[in-house]
């Protein structure tokens, strides 16, 4: 079989880092969302791309699916074997080839995670802003276009990344994009392949974009009675051009969770979760304007947490939102699914939201970076209750065509995976077919993720 004859030619290449160990598969063939468990036919970890190179000429000449592995954070089945094959695992591929301080730019390995990267770059007076909350690695927070907490300030990743060094299909090594800051050479495939979900290739280095450490960090929260209110506090910084780092939103629910989970004391109504980045006068300049705005809309006071570690606190509670919200319902899963609308809709799209969710039968607290105008729901259910199952993807399902009715997208951060592959259409119409036929140009035989993003692969 195409299977064993791979397999026998990559250990000869790799030795003992290509695992068929039973707890290494199982490892592999789950994930932080709610999909059944995919296990690989086997895990290979490279440390080179010329080893990746040759694993993947290998698997295309025997017809063997490959799929790129970083830290399995992902929460749409992005790395799931769903048709058997080898899991290229990068964690042996994790080093800093360049830091780059002039040019405030670094070149790095796609198993490094940004917790790492930014560790390293401490003494430098840089730093790298995007966090999506879980301590991705970095090739998989390229690989689907990740964000989070900062967008609001620095971007996403499709923002930050300058260039990439990619194993097609075939094997062939290409590089895209340079270190130089704006290009009019060509198509730009260095975007081509960022939120590409490992259908097109497997990344192997990629040149990021660094940012200045801020002078002086303020963080915040605050309280609202009306959930509106909160949305429209986040509307009205926006558009008077507040330069927030970050500005997140819970719902009354996911405040309780907190509670619950992380000790804290919370009342029980919504609250923004809010950084300022910068001089220590634009700071005090910036945080006072915000107090005004929550006191138009009603806001309860602005409690500050300058400290670094009141800061931390703050947001390892908010990073950990996922884990609380199970925490509500233990045993459950949770179907966690996020959308993206323009700021001018982000309330009229969280309403309905919230609205539905409560005449539902199931809990799903709402948070998210709300000053993107992006915002999750995470979906609380018992896998073995059909009836369950059904409702979180009816509610999911909901929400993703109410941000497509207000002008957004059916994901702003999450990606597509296996998740919502029966909503492209719907966003893109015949946009979708000219995936396909990129995936089909650089993929012919279908072996890069199959089962993900585009129609039919």
């Amino acid at each position: 079989m195409g299977i064993d004859t791979a397999l026998s030619e990559i250990s000869s290449l790799l030795g003992n880092r290509l695992s068929r160990a039973k707890v290494d598969l199982a490892h592999h063939g789950q994930s932080e969302a709610w999909f059944p468990p995919s296990p690989p036919d086997a895990v290979a970890y490279p440390e080179s791309t010329e080893e990746v190179s040759q694993l993947v000429r290998i698997c295309h000449a025997h017809g063997v699916p490959v799929i790129g592995w970083g830290a399995g954070t992902s929460l749409e089945g992005h790395a799931l074997a769903v048709r058997g094959g080898v899991v290229v695992d990068f964690s042996h591929m994790n080093n800093i080839v360049a830091i780059n301080d002039a040019d405030l730019d670094a070149v790095v390995q796609p198993g490094i995670t940004r917790e790492e990267l930014n560790h390293e770059l401490r003494t430098t007076g840089l730093f790298f802003p995007i966090d999506p909350g879980a301590n991705a690695s970095l090739g998989g927070m390229t690989s689907t276009r990740a964000s989070g907490t900062t967008a609001v300030r620095y971007g996403t990743m499709r923002d930050n990344v300058l260039g990439l060094e990619v194993v097609l299909a075939d094997g062939r090594v290409i590089h895209t994009g340079t270190r130089a800051r704006k290009s009019s050479a060509g198509y730009d495939l260095t975007g081509l392949f960022v939120g590409a979900e490992g259908t097109l290739g497997l990344i192997t280095q990629i040149t990021l974009r660094l940012v200045a450490q801020p002078e002086t960090i303020l963080s915040g929260i605050c309280r609202f009675s009306k959930f509106n209110d909160a949305v429209d506090a986040v509307i009205a910084t926006i558009q008077m051009g507040i330069p927030m780092a970050r500005i997140e939103f819970v719902d009354a629910t996911m405040a309780k969770a907190f509670n619950d989970y992380a000790g804290a004391s919370f009342p029980e109504d919504p609250h923004l979760m809010v950084e300022f980045h910068g001089s220590d006068a634009g700071v005090k300049d910036d945080s006072a304007r915000f107090a005004e705005i929550i006191a138009d809309f009603n806001g309860d006071g602005f409690e500050v947490a300058q400290k670094p570690e009141d800061r931390t606190a703050l947001w390892a509670m908010r990073h950990n939102g996922y884990y609380a919200a199970l925490a509500l319902r233990p045993g459950a899963k949770a179907l966690t699914t996020d959308v993206c609308v323009p700021i001018s809709r982000l309330a009229e799209a969280v309403e309905e939201t919230r609205a539905e969710i409560d005449e539902s039968f199931l809990e799903g607290p709402i948070l998210g970076h709300v000053g993107d105008g992006n915002f999750h729901a995470c979906l609380l259910f018992e896998p073995d209750r059909p009836e369950e199952m059904a409702e979180v993807k009816r509610l999911s399902r909901n929400m993703a065509q109410r941000a497509l009715r207000l002008g957004g997208t059916i994901t702003g951060e999450h990606g597509i995976g296996m998740g919502k592959t029966d909503l492209m259409e719907a966003e893109h119409g015949a946009a979708w077919d000219v995936m396909g036929d990129l995936k089909r140009a650089l993929d012919p035989d279908g072996i890069m993720n199959p089962g993900k993003l585009v129609r039919g692969n």
